[in-house]
């Protein structure tokens, strides 16, 4: 049997309590500390020297590293977890950022010489717009690395050796750049 309602439940909480955050909102910002901890023990060890963050936290991410049980390693990261809560985070979060959009810019380039290679493979058309867009680059070079890309791709499967997309590939990426 449910007790009778009163007039106190209909008040509104106090100010002290529209304060505090609630208990969904510190668990959010607790896993994203811990997020950012796992971003940061995946970073290289050289960067990580470059970061101006607590000894405490950095010798618990070099021991994460070191820790090979599943077990333990789910626990450090409660325990750098917990740490990233003294630290200051804005540093740290935008030398991740730093690290993943480097990633995301080799990766964007890695794509565009592909489309370059495969574009100068297939027509003449993309040569002219190479020589437009890399004035600066050998094109006597480049003819005749496509030149020999495309006899590669002519032969059949079992007589390419591949190695004339790969060198088209290198000089594209090194004058790409």
């Amino acid at each position: 049997m449910r007790a009778p309602r009163s007039h106190a439940d209909d008040v509104a909480p106090d100010d002290s309590d529209a304060d505090r955050p609630s208990k969904t909102q510190l668990k959010k910002a607790s896993h994203e500390l811990q997020d950012l901890g796992a971003a940061l023990v995946e970073m290289p060890d050289d960067r990580l020297a470059g970061l101006d963050m607590d000894e405490s936290l950095r010798d618990a991410i070099h021991a994460f590293k070191r820790t090979r049980s599943h077990e333990g390693r789910r626990r450090q990261m409660q325990y750098i977890g917990k740490l990233m809560r003294r630290a200051d985070v804005e540093p740290l979060r935008e030398a991740v950022a730093a690290l993943q959009l480097g990633r995301a810019k080799d990766a964007l380039a890695l794509h565009e010489a592909e489309h370059w290679r495969s574009a100068l493979v297939d027509s003449d058309e993309a040569l002219a717009r190479w020589a437009a867009e890399h004035p600066d680059s050998d094109l006597q070079q480049l003819r005749s690395l496509v030149r020999a890309a495309r006899k590669d791709a002519a032969a059949a499967p079992e007589q390419r050796s591949g190695r004339a997309y790969r060198d088209l590939f290198k000089f594209i990426r090194q004058h790409h750049e």
